[in-house]
């Protein structure tokens, strides 16, 4: 049997740290995947490269140079869990795959109903948290501005704002 009890973790970012508890007994999949990157210590250094105001800003998959970094195999998807995409949310990033989920999260900026189960395409994204401390520290993420950057094009931070350490409490 697994352990299903909340876990709290802290990312810490060049505009500081932000505190989530993460929902084991609704996501355990998407938690013990998320527990496992940060243990690993991947997260540290990578950047928030898609920050959009008012909907959400995303990390954990690029470093300062916007090389990709490695990632395990996907996880299957749990966004059927009741788990809303709420401001202050903390889901799973995804490409149209639904089940290909590996590093990257988002933590949503606004509510965004349209990606709660089952979304545009049956499935939705997978919230598996929420932040509990720093929710101003993600408004400061979610109004830097941005410009284009290579290879993604718009929405990327122009002043880099970079994963120190995500940290398991």
């Amino acid at each position: 049997m697994t352990d299903t009890s909340p876990v709290r973790v802290r990312i810490d970012t060049t505009l500081g740290a932000i505190e989530l508890e993460l929902d084991a007994a609704k996501a355990p999949k998407t938690v013990a995947n998320f527990v496992q990157y940060a243990n690993d210590g991947h997260y540290d250094g990578l950047v928030f490269h898609r920050v959009i105001k008012g909907f959400m800003i995303q990390g954990g998959g690029y470093d300062s140079e916007y090389g990709q970094r490695r990632t395990r195999a996907p996880i299957a998807i749990e966004s059927n869990n009741g788990l809303k995409n709420d401001r202050g949310t903390i889901a799973m990033a995804r490409t149209s795959d639904p089940n290909s989920a590996t590093s990257q999260f988002f933590i949503n900026h606004g509510d965004n109903d349209f990606l709660n189960y089952p979304g545009q395409d049956g499935y939705g994204y997978a919230v598996f948290g929420k932040v509990t401390s720093g929710l101003d520290i993600v408004d400061k993420i979610a109004e830097t501005p941005t410009g284009n950057a290579r290879p993604f094009g718009r929405d990327v931070p122009v002043t880099q704002v970079v994963i120190d350490k995500v940290t398991v409490l």
